[in-house]
């Protein structure tokens, strides 16, 4: 998996990402923002899937031209040190590791812009999401009644992962 910043001309190949991860309701399990056309459109251009510019990290992973995964690293804009991590993996692609590999890439950005630290929401029964969390190291405590709060200390991590990416503008 190629991970790298998007283009402009990765907008139809995010925008069926985006599709794809709407109709197997996973909206329902990611909530930094809505999967529509506008926000393709947005991070295709350099800005936030609000349209504005932005210091956050939005990272695609592609297989032969497709985009199979999304990753972000948000809060740095309103003014946190601990970023927010947020990862989703295409439905037909979910099972082969790519998001650990996301996860690897984007625990590494963050190191690269200072962060000593992560953090993520997930819900508890998502158990495929809290195993591989915590397989890497995250922490988990209550956020509410459905959802753990996820932390992890980047100089904690084991590193080691190998991915393919192109030239980091971080």
């Amino acid at each position: 998996m190629l991970i790298r910043g998007p283009e402009p001309a990765d907008e139809t190949a995010i925008n069926r990402l985006f599709t794809e991860l709407v109709q197997s309701g996973d909206t329902q399990r990611f909530h930094p923002h809505p999967f529509t056309s506008e926000e393709a459109l947005h991070l295709t251009r350099g800005h936030s899937p609000a349209g504005v510019d932005t210091n956050d990290i939005y990272r695609f992973g592609f297989e032969r031209g497709e985009a199979v995964a999304y990753g972000m690293l948000r809060g740095w804009d309103e003014g946190y040190a601990e970023p927010s991590l947020g990862i989703a993996v295409h439905p037909g692609f979910r099972g082969q590791g790519l998001a650990c590999i996301m996860l690897a890439h984007l625990h590494d950005l963050a190191r690269m812009r200072g962060a000593a630290s992560v953090r993520l929401k997930v819900y508890k029964d998502n158990a495929p999401a809290v195993s591989l969390y915590r397989s890497l190291g995250y922490a988990l405590t209550d956020h509410d009644d459905h959802q753990w709060l996820g932390r992890l200390m980047l100089d904690d991590q084991k590193h080691g992962f190998e991915t393919k990416t192109s030239k980091e503008a971080a």
